[in-house]
């Protein structure tokens, strides 16, 4: 209790709203509780509406208390209020005391209360009163009356949750989560701007093109029959194109979008095939969550990953379907868009983190892939990526690689070369980076032997055995980096950034067009300093690509080719349909 006695009021608290798809969230009701007096809160939508600030302390002498609060907070927004001080989100806790394993129900509210032994209502039920509050207003009195008992009792189960997990709850890193959450609903609030009049005509004609877009693109691959790719034809083109493809168990061509967008790396020619696959077999139109105001919101799914990194739906978020998509996102008039991502975020990560001199040295140089090479003698030391473009290549796959344990067969398949040319790779790196492979094998050792690895700000996964060395020895650099994005996330906020989303290593801002440059500036100064936080001084560096109103988002060459395609043909389709 000593961390509660920190403060002069503890509130825990829910809302009820209804949110539809894209939209900002309007709220339904409120429910409140100081944990210390029992004081108890109950407002409903009419009173809520004309309040101008919350009903109890959210200052810095207060702790508010949630489960899965960014849904609080962007309710907190909605009505015009500035959001609290010091949060503890439950949820993020329960989260992070069990990363690793699976509860059986799940991580909602109801699984946590049983996880610690606590009675709750029948799923059924609330089921039923969380349908009620979807649906929106208006309500009878009844229904606003039931709607209000049904919002207590989940700030009842807080108070039930509270005393019971605060023993095992990692204080203040755990209000260092609850301040994402805030980032995240901020994030959730703001959206991503949406050109809707193209995304408007891609649902009316997607149907319609289907096929043309099939004639289109595969005139240069001929592996499809009407709308389906046949694998003997794959087959063919592969043999006669020179292309190593793994296979499935029982000896098939795998079909996978994670394996096509592995050998797109290393055979580009394949993009076009490979985007089409995926938006024919992945792509649903109509569940982009885009609001009446054109933005793209959804649920960004924090700490939902092993990582802790965001899971957001792959078919409602921007960032999700097929690359070629994300040329939907345009900046509104006056305002443009900015991608600031750091520059090889995990290497920087991992040579902070295990002390390696050669490779932080080789992080330092600019391109860590080709000085690589240099140190290990593939080049000499006036090579640059123009002159050695094949040898910069192997050795950047291999310098990747490595981060995820990758094996020589795997690297020999990626790089279609002999086993015994990624084997060398291999040894190279070692003898290169030996710091770095020490520590690598420690952490594995460490997570097998302690039952589990933790971040440098307490975010932790829990081995259970049977786990994969591989995943293990990639956790630091992919955990640390999310909490590097999580500070990120929270500093650009605070400081007045608008910031869309974050999309992995990098950030989506929006400023006014006069403006974007210094903005930029300032969340590039922000990233910087995130980065020395999590790595104990390290300098991570970052880029920046400025999307200006009228252009839109397009991820350099990826995807342009497939965009102008499906552009035109619907254009055409809809230019039939109006005559």
């Amino acid at each position: 209790m000593d961390w509660l006695n920190r403060f002069n009021s503890v509130w825990s608290l829910d809302f009820e709203f209804s949110q539809p798809p894209g939209e900002r969230p309007s709220v339904v009701c409120l429910v409140a509780r100081e944990f210390h007096t029992k004081r108890l809160i109950r407002i409903d939508m009419d009173a809520l509406t004309t309040m101008k600030e919350p009903p109890f302390d959210t200052g810095p002498s207060s702790l508010c208390v949630a489960y899965f609060s960014s849904a609080e907070w962007k309710c907190f927004l909605a009505l015009g209020w500035s959001l609290p001080t010091y949060v503890l989100d439950l949820w993020c806790e329960f989260r992070n005391m069990l990363n690793g394993t699976f509860p059986a129900s799940g991580w909602g509210l109801l699984s946590c209360l049983s996880h610690f032994g606590f009675d709750s209502m029948l799923a059924t039920e609330k089921t039923e009163m969380r349908d009620l509050a979807i649906r929106g207003g208006p309500y009878t009195s009844e229904e606003m009356e039931a709607l209000v008992d049904y919002c207590q009792t989940d700030v009842d189960a807080l108070d039930k949750l509270l005393p019971a997990m605060l023993p095992l709850i990692d204080f203040p890193r755990a209000v260092h989560r609850g301040r994402y959450m805030k980032a995240v609903a901020s994030m959730e609030y703001n959206g991503i701007p949406i050109d809707t009049n193209i995304l408007s005509m891609f649902r009316r004609q997607w149907e319609t093109i289907k096929l043309d877009l099939i004639r289109s693109v595969d005139h240069a691959f001929g592996v499809f029959d009407g709308m389906t790719l046949k694998r003997d034809r794959f087959a063919a083109y592969l043999i006669r194109n020179g292309i190593p493809w793994p296979e499935t168990d029982s000896g098939q061509l795998s079909l996978k979008d994670d394996v096509f967008r592995d050998q797109v790396k290393t055979y580009p020619q394949l993009s076009p095939l490979r985007e089409l696959c995926h938006a024919l077999s992945e792509m649903k139109l109509e569940k982009l969550a885009v609001g009446s105001d054109g933005r793209n919101r959804t649920m960004l799914s924090p700490f939902a990953s092993r990582s802790g990194r965001n899971q957001p739906s792959n078919n409602k978020f921007i960032f999700g379907p097929s690359v070629w998509l994300r040329g939907l996102m345009q900046p509104q008039h006056g305002h443009a868009l900015a991608y600031v991502d750091w520059s090889q975020q995990e290497l920087g990560i991992a040579a902070a983190l295990s002390g390696d001199p050669a490779l932080t040295r080789a992080y330092a140089s600019g391109d860590p892939y080709l000085e690589f090479a240099k140190m290990a003698g593939a080049v000499p030391a006036t090579a640059t990526k123009k002159s050695h473009p094949a040898e910069r290549s192997a050795y950047k796959v291999c310098m990747l690689a490595t981060q995820y344990g990758m094996s020589e067969h795997g690297l020999a398949l990626k790089l279609n070369k002999p086993v015994a040319f990624a084997r060398n790779l291999l040894r190279r790196h070692r003898e290169t980076f030996p710091v770095f492979w020490k520590w690598s094998q420690a952490q594995v050792d460490t997570a097998m032997l302690t039952g589990g690895l933790q971040t440098v700000f307490g975010w932790r996964i829990r081995t259970i055995g049977g786990d994969n060395p591989r995943s293990l020895a990639n956790f630091p650099m992919q955990a640390n980096g999310a909490e590097m994005m999580r500070l990120a996330c929270c500093m650009a906020t605070e400081a007045g950034v608008r910031v869309c989303c974050p999309v992995h290593d990098a950030i989506l801002i929006e400023a006014e067009t006069d403006v974007i440059d210094r903005v930029v500036m300032e969340t590039q100064a922000i990233m910087r300093e995130a980065g020395r936080l999590v790595l104990d001084g390290f300098d991570l560096e970052s880029d920046a690509k400025v999307i200006r109103h009228p252009d839109r988002y397009m991820d350099d060459d990826r995807g342009v080719d497939m965009w102008d395609r499906v552009v035109r043909l619907a254009c055409e389709a809809d230019a039939k349909q109006q005559t």
